[in-house]
């Protein structure tokens, strides 16, 4: 059951988090130079273990808790990553060049709605399941 909708969200995260990550830059450091994720071992890791749990959500299609589980686990690390970030940007004070933010510092946000809207595809079908088996 791949064809389905969170199966498409949680591929869209991995995608984000793997290929996206690698490629556009979430800053831009005091000698001008791009910050991506193979810079920063802290970034990297927490990209590739989002990206490893999204990997996981889509297999686990036969067992939706778990799927739903991987699902909340991965906002929580997004959140983290998105702390992280934030406050990265605002320890930045002080300089008298000013830092860029990249558009990469959206991709925790971008992940977590995606991911929001792959566990309410994943609830709406635990649901449908539930109320198929009461009828029998």
């Amino acid at each position: 059951m791949l064809q389905r909708i969170q199966s498409i969200y949680l591929l869209l995260v991995v995608l984000l988090s793997s290929v996206g990550s690698m490629l556009i830059p979430f800053g831009v450091s005091a000698e001008g130079e791009q910050l991506v994720a193979n810079n920063h071992i802290l970034v990297l890791g927490m990209f590739s273990v989002i990206a490893l749990l999204g990997v996981l959500g889509i297999f686990m299609f036969k067992n939706r808790q778990l799927q739903f589980v991987l699902g909340r686990i991965n906002i929580l690390l997004n959140f983290i990553l998105l702390g992280v970030f934030v406050y990265w940007s605002l320890n930045l004070s002080g300089e008298t060049v000013v830092s860029e933010k990249g558009i990469g510092m959206l991709f925790p946000i971008i992940s977590i709605v995606l991911l929001v809207m792959a566990n309410k595809a994943i609830k709406k079908d635990e649901d449908l399941v539930k109320s198929v088996d009461r009828l029998r």
